[in-house]
């Protein structure tokens, strides 16, 4: 099913840009083994990572996703996010369960249906119930520019340059997360993968992943992080490699020798096959938690191997070597970007989110551990809630007026992702530094709390209910959220009101008249 839909889109993109694309997500489960461990997983038309969707600038798509999970050692109802993707207007396909929607309940089919509005780039899609993508339901989600402005960088982007990194855990998500929660440790994962393959300690020698590249050319690699947990620092033994693009938004290029990438953030690299004709490695060695804390666990067999066409078919042995590591700083949006479209003045609303563990291993900001309301937050705000008194609970949600500056500042607690929906943003001031800009700020929608304080910025010119989150997904259902609650009365009329399907509207009272069990 992965080769059949990716074959589809890739006859009909060249001759036919600015359609609707239909596709069919069947959510299933199946005994999966991507590092050599045999276990039930959760398996996007029958697949980890689940089939890569691909579309040109300016595509719609009907995805319709049919849910029939049957595993009862997993939750099996489910949402889906489309990750990075603004859904301006279409606030309620964004997918995160008892924000924008209701689960899909068990045999239950729904048709998320919206448009990509102009966007290009590296986004991704997962579950957003609980911690249900830990246990597969994950993949890419690509969206390329035929007029793309730094395409003279590269020769090569295709199916082989598109590279996901993700964790591995051979505990089923909710055994995991209720240890979590009993003992205070972060869970560990097994292995880490490169498309969907890797080792764990002891374990089977599966084959790595192979990237071929002829001598001479350049390639824009496509690294879409997939991860519960860690951030991967990612490198090409022997080799330079080129950041210009983070997150969707292209940037002017930097070049360096590796990469630190967090759970759910998108870099493209040009990768420039300028060395001797050899088999060389690339590396992701993940981050997060002691390996002593997992056995299994071995960071540094998160390979995957670069062979030029005409080296031989073996492992290399190349050795790596340290050297300049990104710095998102040093990251600036390209001119058509609009860079610095916030101005330089004060923002028209700030707001100071303090992370606090006072009730270990449980998150609060500001005093408040998020928990999932039983109305939706968008079903909420379309049934008339503006003031904060109307919301339940109101102290968990952030209500923000319309196109005005919005300036949020997180001062460091640990080293968290977080990922703001239905916008990117401007990251005027990056954790550990002391500098702010205005001019030319990165742009992006995950960025990193890395122990010091980090300042990003954005323009609510998007009605909606929007999840601001960390994304290791541990961390989130341990309550590490808020909720925006954005434009409340342009969700319902006027020309930013949402558009809410049939199939929407049903999947609450569907949902809620399950047994436990499978809610």
């Amino acid at each position: 099913m992965r080769l059949r839909v990716s074959s589809l889109l890739l006859t009909l993109l060249p001759f036919v840009y600015g359609v609707t694309h239909n596709l069919e997500l069947n959510i299933q489960n199946q005994i999966l083994a991507p590092d050599g461990f045999p276990r039930s997983a959760i398996a996007p038309n029958g697949t980890f990572p689940g089939p890569t969707i691909k579309l040109y600038k300016g595509d719609d798509v009907n995805i319709v996703t049919t849910n029939n999970l049957t595993d009862p050692g997993m939750r099996r109802s489910l949402s889906i996010h489309w990750h990075g993707l603004f859904q301006a207007r279409t606030s309620v396909m964004d997918g995160p369960s008892f924000v924008n929607q209701c689960p899909i309940p068990p045999n239950g089919t729904f048709d998320y249906a919206f448009s990509t509005a102009g966007q290009t780039g590296n986004y991704w899609y997962h579950s957003h119930l609980s911690t249900q993508y830990c246990d597969g339901l994950r993949g890419a989600f690509i969206i390329y520019d035929p007029d793309d402005p730094l395409q003279d960088l590269y020769d090569v982007d295709d199916d082989s340059t598109i590279i996901t990194l993700a964790d591995w855990y051979h505990d089923l998500a909710p055994d995991a997360q209720n240890r979590f929660f009993q003992t205070g440790t972060v869970p560990i994962p097994d292995a880490g993968l490169i498309n969907g393959v890797g080792r764990f300690n002891g374990g089977p020698l599966v084959p790595y992943s192979v990237i071929t590249v002829e001598q001479g050319k350049r390639y824009r690699l496509r690294l879409i992080q997939i991860a519960c947990r860690p951030f991967f620092t990612f490198s090409i033994d022997n080799h330079n490699i080129t950041a210009m693009e983070l997150d969707g938004v292209e940037h002017d290029p930097v070049t360096v020798q590796n990469i630190d990438i967090y759970a759910a953030q998108r870099v493209s690299v040009i990768l420039d096959a300028n060395q001797p004709i050899d088999n060389y490695w690339i590396r992701a060695p993940p981050t997060g938690g002691a390996p002593a804390g997992n056995p299994n666990f071995n960071p540094d067999l998160t390979r995957a191997i670069l062979r030029y066409q005409g080296a031989p078919d073996e492992e290399p042995t190349t050795n790596n070597t340290p050297g300049i590591k990104l710095d998102d700083a040093d990251m600036h949006p390209i001119a058509s970007q609009d860079p610095g479209k916030l101005g330089t003045g004060p923002p028209d609303v700030a707001f100071t989110l303090n992370i606090a563990q006072p009730n270990p291993p449980f998150f609060d900001i500001n005093g408040i551990s998020y928990i999932s309301p039983s109305v939706p937050v968008l079903l909420q705000i379309l049934s008339g809630a503006g003031q904060p008194q109307d919301f339940l609970p109101s102290e968990q949600i952030f209500l923000l007026p319309p196109n005005k500056t919005i300036e949020i500042s997180i001062p460091g607690a640990g080293a968290h992702p977080f990922h703001l929906h239905g916008h990117n943003f401007d990251v005027i001031q990056v954790s550990n530094s002391n500098v702010t800009n205005l001019i030319n700020p990165p742009r992006r929608d995950v960025v990193p709390i890395n122990g010091g304080n980090t300042t990003f910025r954005f323009m609510t010119d998007n009605p909606g209910a929007w999840f601001l989150h960390c994304h290791i997904d541990w961390h989130l259902e341990a309550g590490l959220a808020i909720v925006f609650a954005e434009s409340p009365a342009d969700n319902i009329e006027g020309p930013h009101s949402q558009t809410t399907p049939q199939d929407w509207e049903t999947l609450c009272p569907e949902y809620d008249a399950l047994e436990p069990e499978l809610q």
